[in-house]
């Protein structure tokens, strides 16, 4: 049997990043890699991140108080989440735009994996929100150090568009309640939301107008300037017409200003329990840092390194629950909020956390804060991500992926609040649409004169070798002279054992009929594979 390999052409690839001369080898990661072209003139650039910090904290700080209370918890233990965890990250981030703290994606995760168990808001229930913090680190650690960020890819597109979609839903139906000012009978995120369309009667006027001029303020500041803190000033304004007008609707209450108290003591009992959500927290809120770190190091020409990236949201998670927060990430709006200020190091994000420490003393001024507002900022936040579009033009793209979509979304809308199990359920079914197509191994063949060459694509392992031998078995069994037999491998993506050794018995079949065996286009590894089985295999 004679071969003959193909050399596979140079690479110089580092975790998914490809080489570019142009620009710079940074030997400290996460230090000022940000292009020239895009600093702030000559200001210095210590103050350039002082700036772009207070921008993001004038956002933070309202956005920390409403993303804790659709995470379960008092609407000051955001505050936690947001002070010592970005401060934690800035000394690991590779991104120097990326800001931590407090998104609306781990909210919603950490909701669903803790309402099942204790009620919301109560101590209990704190207490396990800063146990799933400090497992969500400790995944998050583990796969950065091992070197497994790869993981993070895990979660398809079809999949993350079918889940954050339904997630979105969910987000948008659980905040409603509150922006209409009522409170429905505990349930569902469905019920409830039922149950606050089927009374409209109930339905708080003051609510409604302090809601409406919330979205109003975010929405409209948007289009004036991306720099102008819309949530910042809707969260004045309507503290200061709750406080002197009268508000009779619900508000925060009191706001816990006191420094940040470290604590150990944990529910250790639940570990077992949250494990599994922890995980899912970890892979899937990264999600949403990946494609943040992303998309700004392709635009500004600059590295971003993943498992770096885990192990900065992994410690930032650790700090979360060193001071009795919750589970946090990188959050796509203060980011890119953040690089339109003109941030340029990873130290933005340290300064963002100093300016949450520093503005805790002034917080019980928004215990006259209606939750209202808090409700509108997460519906504005969110609602841009409730988009059919891009899972219905799958139909067209790929049936199976447009199934895998449609089913993560059903799933996590019938699972709530239990969103990990349809995340593990999307994902399973992604794997498995993966797998089937593997296994649909391409055997082409055509004759010249006497001789009878055989293409293959696909991945020949042990799932697809059944492929393998019935293909070659009807041919043989053609009643055709074949004096030679070219095997063209160039379109194998991957050969394992099983399939080599299947592709060693068909070609001694072949052989034994007095035929001339050649294979084209394998690789050197695969090459000295089928040599090696046709010394050992019997």
């Amino acid at each position: 049997m004679s071969t003959t390999t193909s050399q596979k052409p140079d690479e110089n690839i580092l975790e998914g990043n490809i080489p570019d001369k142009n620009i710079p080898d940074e030997n400290i990661p996460g230090g000022n890699t940000h292009n020239e072209n895009i600093s702030n003139g000559n200001i210095p650039t210590w103050f350039a991140d002082a700036l772009a910090a207070l921008s993001v904290a004038l956002v933070l700080v309202p956005q920390s108080l409403a993303y804790a209370e659709l995470a379960g918890m008092p609407a000051h233990y955001g505050l936690y989440a947001s002070a010592l965890p970005p401060i934690a990250a800035a000394f690991f981030a590779s991104s120097p735009f990326l800001q931590t703290g407090p998104t609306a994606l781990t909210a919603i995760l950490t909701a669903g994996a803790l309402s099942s168990f204790f009620t919301p808001a109560s101590p209990a229930y704190v207490a396990a929100a800063a146990l799933l913090a400090l497992i969500v680190g400790i995944w998050r650690i583990a796969i950065g150090l091992l070197r497994l960020g790869s993981i993070a890819y895990f979660m398809s597109q079809p999949v993350l568009r079918g889940f954050t979609t339904a997630a979105a839903l969910l987000i948008v139906s659980s905040q409603l309640p509150a922006a209409v000012g009522v409170s429905p009978p505990e349930g569902q995120v469905v019920q409830e939301l039922l149950w606050t369309l089927q009374n409209v009667s109930a339905w708080q006027p003051w609510s409604i107008v302090m809601a409406g001029v919330a979205a109003a303020c975010i929405i409209l500041s948007k289009r004036v300037s991306p720099l102008l803190p819309g949530v910042f000033i809707a969260v004045v304004i309507t503290t200061l017409v709750s406080r002197f007008a009268n508000y009779q609707g619900s508000v925060v209450g009191t706001v816990d200003g006191q420094l940040l108290q470290v604590s150990l003591t944990h529910p250790w009992q639940l570990l077992p329990q949250l494990l599994v959500s922890g995980l899912v927290i970890a892979v899937v809120g990264f999600a949403e840092a990946t494609s943040i770190a992303r998309a700004f190091a392709s635009e500004t020409r600059t590295r971003w390194h993943p498992n770096q990236e885990f192990i900065s949201q992994g410690v930032a998670n650790v700090a979360s629950s060193l001071v009795s927060g919750f589970p946090v990430g990188g959050s796509f709006s203060r980011s890119a909020l953040s690089r339109t200020a003109g941030t340029r190091t990873r130290w933005s994000g340290a300064m963002t956390g100093l300016l949450v420490f520093a503005a805790l003393p002034l917080m019980p001024l928004l215990a006259e804060l209606p939750k209202a507002v808090l409700a509108a900022i997460v519906i504005v936040a969110v609602s841009k991500l409730v988009r059919f579009a891009p899972m219905i033009v799958l139909w067209r793209l790929s049936r199976p992926q447009f199934v895998t979509a449609w089913l993560t979304f059903l799933a996590t809308m019938v699972f709530s609040p239990r969103l990990d199990y349809a995340i593990v359920l999307g994902i399973g079914a992604s794997l498995l649409i993966h797998l089937y197509r593997q296994m649909d191994l391409e055997v082409d063949s055509y004759y010249e004169d006497d001789t009878l060459y055989v293409v293959l694509s696909g991945v020949l392992w042990f799932g697809s070798t059944q492929r393998l031998e019935d293909a070659l078995t009807s041919i043989f069994e053609r009643q055709v002279t074949i004096n030679n037999l070219i095997i063209d491998a160039r379109g194998l993506g991957h050969t394992d054992l099983s399939g080599a050794m299947a592709l060693v018995d068909s070609l001694r079949d072949a052989k034994a009929q007095g035929i001339n065996l050649e294979i084209q286009g394998v690789s050197p590894r695969l090459s000295k594979l089928l040599e090696d089985l046709e010394r050992v295999q019997p």
